[in-house]
């Protein structure tokens, strides 16, 4: 006889849920409710949003709940509860859940993290794990406990992070892992009742990435060329890394690369039309997409052209 499908409570908010909610939906389990931060404003016009979590689950017209607290909110944790769920499945979902919530499924709550734990516990592991020069990323399925990221790893994948790695295809790839390595938890938990074996963390080498801020988008010419191309790449899309000109003018950075050449120039001068910048170390680093304020992205040498910028200027750190 089949055995009943597993009773499911979703919770995330922004598109790197969407595939694991999106998986649920195909599969054979029962999702019970989903939820999500609640709708804000957004963009330009400030117009409210919901989550593109919230935009997928009415579209399938699956319950929504939009708590704004657990903690500070009993009758949340009550009506959570009262759903009788098997298990609940967390994807960047930005609210603490309290013990109360945590041991409320059958099974408990299983976490989606971006990372291969211990590395990279908290809110940012796809772009430290690109600035800080990681060499593979992939995606961890823990069983969540009372600490940040701290529970016990069931399943990890692996994907390389190679020298065109940036943070919105690293984010695209590990969403889709992400949910194809939660399918496969629920199927076993569905076969053998029971989750599967889990492996403690290793606090030793654990690693935090916390929130970024646009700050961390200011890009230190006495860096080393390689570090600062990591930078660019990790910040894409947001918050994005920039620079200014000695005449205040401040241009977004948005590709870059290496280049092969040593120069003794000081850090920050651009050297070249092609748009080559002395970077620390005797480094080069080429400008290859920039936007100057108010402007289309344009090629460094369209830049120059356009007066934006002049060879021999130095991209100063700070205004």
């Amino acid at each position: 006889m089949p055995k009943n499908p597993l009773k499911i409570i979703f919770m995330g908010t922004p598109d790197f849920a969407v595939p694991a909610l999106q998986a649920l939906i195909n599969s054979e389990h029962e999702i019970a409710a989903v939820y999500t931060q609640p709708p804000r404003p957004k963009g330009r016009g400030k117009a409210v949003q919901k989550s593109p979590v919230h935009n997928l689950a009415d579209k399938n017209n699956i319950g929504v709940f939009t708590p704004t607290s657990f903690k500070k909110n009993k009758e949340a944790i009550s009506e959570f509860n009262s759903l009788n769920a098997d298990i609940a499945i967390v994807a960047a979902y930005g609210l603490i859940l309290p013990e109360d919530v945590l041991n409320a499924p059958a099974y408990g709550c299983l976490n989606i993290h971006a990372s291969l734990l211990p590395k990279w516990r908290g809110a940012a592991p796809i772009q430290y794990s690109i600035w800080k020069g990681d060499k593979v990323s992939g995606v961890t399925i823990m069983k969540m406990e009372k600490g940040l990221d701290t529970g016990p790893m069931i399943v990890k994948t692996q994907t390389p992070i190679i020298d065109t790695t940036t943070a919105q295809s690293l984010h695209d790839t590990l969403a889709q892992q992400g949910a194809d390595a939660v399918i496969e938890v629920l199927d076993y938990v569905l076969d053998q009742e029971t989750l599967p074996e889990s492996t403690p963390q290793d606090e030793s080498i654990s690693s935090y990435a916390s929130m970024l801020k646009k700050e961390d988008g200011r890009i230190d010419w006495h860096r080393p060329a390689e570090e600062i191309d990591r930078q660019v790449r990790a910040l894409n899309p947001w918050p994005g890394t920039y620079f200014d000109t000695e005449l205040a003018k401040r241009f977004k950075v948005k590709s870059t690369f290496v280049v092969d050449e040593k120069t003794s120039s000081d850090p920050g001068t651009l050297v070249t039309k092609a748009g080559n910048v002395a970077c620390g170390y005797g480094t080069t680093l080429r400008l290859e997409l920039i936007q100057p304020e108010n402007k289309q992205p344009m090629s460094a040498e369209a830049a120059i052209n356009g007066n934006y910028l002049e060879i021999g200027t130095t991209l100063i750190k700070n205004r």
